[in-house]
């Protein structure tokens, strides 16, 4: 006869053995889920160049731009059933350095960020607890939210913004951005599945990387800075 410890060690073994095929087959059907439709489209809105400390924490002035867009685009294909969340963002890219006999990779930086939850199952357990057995409470936040819901027009996955205001300004190592010539804003994102690989947009170039059309912005320059009226300062100084 097996002992209690054999048997605790086979089920257990079973159990991992069943988990991990399930894994497995949730993973990879996700290829035969279509997400061709993916779309996103952005565009400038305005663009502000400012000398300063662009952080608390910035020990010297530096100059950073802070840009405005418009965004528009459709990632709801991208939320299936094995999606945890989507990682959204948009990044300027520009040239690394203003002289142009050098030859530098451009310098990409992320300027606006959002984190897309996945609607959530009608079979997870907080849903199938709430259907079940509802309190008074449960029920009069479900129906504020459906209310909510209702009202708007928002969905999952679907982005609509006009004169977004960037969360992060943008900088260089050099402290110098003004009149830098040739540069766009273009949308990226990641999938982040419960089980598998993280997918990524195909204007990354990463593997493995979702299909779609992603339209980035018409190219532009980043404006002079501004300099003090000669009047003002001479007024400073007499004083």
């Amino acid at each position: 006869m097996h002992s209690s410890l054999n048997r605790v060690q086979a089920v257990f073994g079973f159990f991992t053995t069943v988990a991990m095929f399930v894994a497995g087959v949730a993973a990879l059907s996700v290829l035969l889920y279509p997400a061709d439709a993916t779309k996103a489209q952005v565009s400038l809105k305005d663009v502000k160049l400012t000398k300063g400390r662009p952080h608390y924490y910035s020990t010297k002035k530096e100059e950073y731009a802070q840009i405005r867009f418009d965004l528009d685009a459709d990632l709801s294909p991208l939320l299936n059933w094995n999606t945890k969340q989507l990682f959204v963002y948009v990044y300027a890219s520009y040239a690394s350095s203003d002289n142009e006999n050098t030859i530098l990779p451009n310098t990409e930086a992320i300027i606006w960020d959002k984190i897309i939850s996945a609607p959530e199952s009608p079979y997870s357990f907080s849903a199938l607890s709430e259907r079940f057995f509802p309190t008074q409470q449960k029920q009069k936040r479900t129906s504020s939210k459906k209310s909510k819901k209702e009202s708007s027009s928002d969905v999952p996955g679907k982005l609509r913004l006009r004169g977004q205001k960037a969360k992060y300004s943008v900088g260089d190592i050099t402290g110098k951005l003004a009149e830098r010539s040739n540069v766009t804003l273009s949308v990226g994102w990641n999938v982040q599945p419960w089980v598998g690989a993280l997918w990524w947009s195909p204007a990354t170039g990463a593997v493995p990387r979702t299909a779609g059309t992603v339209l980035s912005s018409s190219a532009f320059d980043f404006p002079a800075l501004k300099k003090k009226p000669v009047a003002k300062e001479a007024e400073k100084t007499a004083v």
